[in-house]
């Protein structure tokens, strides 16, 4: 694993373990309603995904780009794929996701050569 990658998935589940910690009823069932919102439905778990990865990419999230090309690994989705899925947040979200694809791009090498 590259480190870019194992520092993300470190910090991520260190904070998440703080976050979910503090017992705070709301913010536990948003993180529940999130967890479950992907689970396999009438969509499955890799369509899920590719979806939460262009939402991620119009909203300009870093760090859900992140998480969601993880999933989108662990899926099995293909490169090609995945630049099917940048061309679609590029064209949904314009000119401004250009840097984000950038960012992307980079975790996505730093995930498949790892």
């Amino acid at each position: 694993m590259s480190e870019l990658v194992k520092e993300f998935d470190e910090y991520r589940a260190k904070m998440n373990e703080v976050i979910l910690g503090k017992q705070n009823l709301v913010i536990n069932r948003l993180f529940n309603l999130d967890t479950n919102t992907y689970a396999e439905g009438a969509l499955s778990t890799k369509t899920k995904e590719m979806l939460g990865l262009v939402a991620s990419m119009v909203l300009r999230c870093d760090d859900c780009i992140k998480y969601h090309l993880g999933k989108c690994h662990e899926q099995g989705i293909s490169t090609t794929e995945i630049y099917e899925i940048f061309a679609v947040a590029n064209i949904v979200g314009g000119t401004i996701v250009i840097p984000h694809t950038r960012r992307a791009a980079e975790y996505w090498e730093e995930l498949v050569n790892s």
